[in-house]
């Protein structure tokens, strides 16, 4: 998808009033969904079973249905690019009667097929946290806006270092090996604008030429591979300075491999999540700073919307309905909205 940059300030705006309710994203526009004859039942199926997200995102959901009593079952990936397991989980929910799949989606691309296969059988999906690509594939999508996740954390890393922003050795984790995932594109993209990269393709990313990128790698948004993969990095260039991560796991791998190495306090993380481990590692001074989001938020108004059978509407100006993002980090600087730790413990998740 392309991003419009002229919505950023706009965003920005948005970001700083955000509280944990969902009234404070706005009243939920919906739009009827296609009735069903059967009566709702809910499935989600998420990337991992262990990634506290996913796990967030689960208990949020199952508390949610039994409190509306709508049947509810949960299925997840084995990791966050796992399309057969995915595959396997929609066919048996399918084959159980699940009228309305709640899907984060580890290969947008990759997931299409069984997700149009199962609309064929009158399945009604709901894409959260990453956008099925193309988005329309999903008949609504609940998610961060990512984009603006990345842009708050480069914004922020640019107005730190400065002046020395022109000699930064940069180091960014994914998730993928080139599966170029929705959400780590926008998450990518977003930080290399906002710290003054040029971007060359918005919809792509591995392709910029700027001499200040030591390289791309796969964490698959773990802590082990995390680790893996910057210790590589740091092995073809010592001097890294600077390092990106799709999420706080994989933040947490880099900072390991980064203490490993006896570069500790010499090297600025910047990450996306805001769980509650991530937060104390911003207490901690191993990650700098990170953009909260709300898996919460993302599981609850998917089961409601099921319940209600109307479907949200997307939010102005993007594809999907935004459930927020907030920039979390204890050196605030000027010109960009942020909250504290204290503040990031007692929203945190996870």
């Amino acid at each position: 998808m392309t991003f419009n940059r002229s919505r950023a300030t706009r965003l920005i705006v948005i970001a700083a009033t955000l509280a944990l309710t969902v009234g404070a994203v706005g009243a939920p526009a919906v739009v009827q969904a296609d009735s069903h004859e059967a009566p709702p039942s809910v499935g989600l199926i998420t990337k991992t079973e262990i990634n506290p997200f996913f796990v967030t995102m689960r208990n949020a959901a199952s508390a949610k249905a039994e409190e509306l009593g709508v049947p509810f079952q949960a299925c997840a990936g084995t990791s966050d690019v796992d399309v057969p397991g995915q595959t396997t989980c929609i066919e048996n929910m399918v084959a159980n009667g699940v009228n309305w799949i709640l899907l984060t989606p580890g290969d947008p691309i990759g997931m299409v097929g069984p997700v149009q296969a199962a609309q064929e059988q009158g399945v009604t999906f709901i894409a959260l946290d990453t956008q099925m690509n193309p988005t329309e594939t999903a008949d609504a999508t609940l998610a961060t806006d990512n984009y603006q996740a990345g842009l708050f954390i480069g914004q922020w890393a640019a107005a730190q270092v400065g002046d020395a922003a022109g000699d930064a050795v940069i180091a960014l984790l994914d998730v993928s090996d080139g599966l170029q995932i929705t959400t780590e594109v926008q998450r990518n993209n977003g930080f290399l604008e906002g710290f003054g990269v040029d971007v060359v393709d918005n919809t792509i990313i591995g392709d910029e030429t700027d001499p200040r990128i030591a390289g791309w790698a796969a964490t698959d948004g773990n802590q082990d591979l995390g680790r893996t993969a910057m210790e590589n990095l740091l092995a073809a260039t010592p001097d890294i300075n600077l390092v990106y991560t799709i999420n706080e796991p994989a933040a947490a791998g880099a900072y390991e491999a980064i203490e490993a190495a006896g570069r500790a306090g010499e090297v600025l993380i910047v990450s996306v999540d805001g769980g509650c481990a991530g937060i104390q590692d911003v207490v901690d001074g191993k990650i700098g700073a990170t953009s909260m989001q709300f898996p919460l938020r993302m599981a609850v108004e998917g089961v409601e919307a099921a319940a209600s059978g109307e479907l949200p509407v997307p939010s102005e100006g993007l594809p999907f309905k935004n459930t927020g993002v907030v920039l979390v980090t204890d050196q605030p600087v000027d010109g960009i909205d942020s909250q504290d730790t204290a503040w990031g413990l007692d929203n945190c998740w996870g």
